[in-house]
């Protein structure tokens, strides 16, 4: 079985932002394997919570299986390349021009520029927007048929980075009801095409022959959601599936070393707590939290040695990261495990995690015990992520065990501090209001010579740190599972990435 590295994600130079490399393979008809008639059979974990809507956590979906495409995407470094826009330039600080090349949407209607301006257009209206543009107002014109003109506000250095987010996939007029929803089904521009949607437990795609980028080497793929890890190991194990995400530490040594395929990745697992009400809203409590928790103890206990112990919010598949790291000054002094117990009296701390992925519940548990340790009185709370994003964007919790891939949105590190920690963040799970976190953050937003953004970034994730709003843990290794007969899977530390049109079962 051979598969497709995206390497470690690479400092980002402003320079490729111009130009870059983007190929797809021309695929030929799908051939005959374990999947019926060369089918690609694809355990996810995470079921979707609104329909595989580009503006939820599932448009990442729709990037691994290669259904929706934006403007741009991200090459094996991490800058831009071209995707649906085979050219751009900026043309002053806050005006860039995309020239788009010759493709299709899948259902058979034309890509153009008025499309492309109405898919960022609803994106910019959407009543939650996606998070990559919590921290820029964008403005989308039609300079001719092939021409799309972006605007932003203030000077945004990363634009082309911002476009190749799986949130900003561009999809026919069609996909956009007048209600706000959003359905990629046949609405998408890659070379794999959603035909049918069950529910939160299946989907079928079959190839899109009017691909731009060639015609696809699988015939189609069936999708099942299965959130327990155990459970989706065994379909692997069990000739079930050809592919499975995810695959618990705890299952990995199961598996034959030859379908077991470990990944660096930009994934941090942290203890994330609610500043804006309950316990957590009193500083020297959230620095008694932080001083409890030992993330060391889970690289061996929880994750069987497949994690580094975090030194911050970006680990080591962040190589720039430990090199312009900034010392965290100016927390609270953490109260006394007597004055935790006096404050927190008739008062039970809220502990959130998720089954989606099956370390973090026995994670959890770890934690509460060094919680309680602490002088805490700690009550888990344990479902599928579906069942609880609300409550925790709403602040009912008090702390969350949480796993986020700091590098998602844009690649550019920048919008997952904008989203999860500013003030006005669409995706800040910790209720964070803080002036000197807000202007770090936007410091490096705006800074676009490449070295010095990086440093920016770091300088921001030490304001961070400095609130106690996040307990960095672990920086996590992903395992997936991957048949031995099928070829070309992508190997993603971003990821958001895992077939295209080479994937396929020989």
């Amino acid at each position: 079985m051979r598969t497709t590295s995206r390497g470690i994600v690479a400092a980002l130079a402003l320079g490729p932002l111009l130009a870059g490399c983007f190929a797809s393979g021309d695929g030929g008809p799908g051939t005959d394997g374990a999947g019926a008639g060369g089918r690609l059979r694809i355990a996810l974990a995470v079921p979707p919570v609104q329909a595989l809507s580009p503006y939820s956590n599932d448009a990442t979906v729709l990037s691994k299986l290669s259904v929706a495409e934006g403007l741009t995407a991200l090459d094996e470094d991490g800058a831009a390349a071209p995707a649906l826009a085979t050219s751009w330039k900026r043309t002053n600080d806050t005006t860039w021009t995309f020239e788009l090349r010759e493709a299709t949407f899948q259902d058979g209607t034309d890509v153009t520029a008025e499309a492309v301006v109405g898919a960022l257009d609803h994106a910019n209206r959407a009543e939650t927007r996606p998070r990559v543009l919590s921290d820029v107002t964008l403005t989308a014109k039609a300079a001719d048929a092939d021409t799309v003109t972006l605007t932003t506000k203030t000077p945004d250095p990363v634009l082309p980075l911002r476009l190749a987010s799986p949130a900003l996939g561009i999809l026919s007029p069609k996909a956009y009801a007048k209600d706000g929803t959003v359905s990629p089904v046949g609405t998408g521009t890659g070379p794999f095409e959603i035909t049918r949607l069950t529910g939160k437990t299946k989907a079928t795609l079959d190839r899109y022959d009017g691909y731009w980028g060639g015609r696809a080497k699988a015939p189609g793929i069936d999708v099942s959601w299965i959130a327990d890890g155990t459970a989706r190991a065994g379909a692997l194990r069990g000739g079930d599936v050809d592919i499975a995400e995810w695959i618990p530490t705890a299952q990995a040594e199961l598996l034959d070393e030859s379908t077991r395929h470990e990944v660096p990745s930009v994934r941090t697992d942290s203890l994330v707590l609610n500043t804006a009400s309950g316990l957590f809203a009193d500083a020297p409590l959230r620095a008694a939290a932080r001083a409890a928790v030992d993330g060391g103890v889970l690289v061996d206990s929880v994750f069987g040695g497949y994690a580094d112990e975090a030194e911050g919010l970006f680990g080591p598949a962040v190589p720039w990261a430990a090199r312009d790291r900034v010392e965290v000054t100016g927390r609270a002094k953490a109260a006394t495990a007597a004055q935790v117990r006096e404050e927190t009296r008739g008062r039970t701390l809220r502990l959130a995690a998720y089954t989606n992925r099956a370390e973090l519940p026995e994670a959890a548990t770890v934690l509460q015990q060094q919680l309680e340790k602490a002088g805490f009185t700690v009550k888990q709370d344990v479902r599928e992520y579906t069942q609880m994003e609300a409550d925790l964007l709403a602040g009912k919790y008090d702390a969350l065990v949480f796993s986020r891939v700091t590098l998602l949105d844009t690649g550019d590190a920048v919008a997952y501090l904008a989203s999860d920690y500013t003030g006005d963040g669409v995706y800040n799970i910790a209720g964070l209001k803080d002036a000197k976190v807000d202007r770090a953050v936007r410091a490096a937003a705006e800074e676009g010579d490449t070295a010095e953004r990086h440093r920016k970034i770091m300088r921001a994730e030490a304001e961070i740190l400095r609130t106690d709003a996040v307990v960095p843990l672990v920086h996590e290794k992903v395992v997936q599972g991957i048949a031995d007969d099928v070829e070309g899977v992508l190997l993603d530390p971003r990821e958001r990435s895992l077939v295209d049109v080479d994937t396929r079962i020989e």
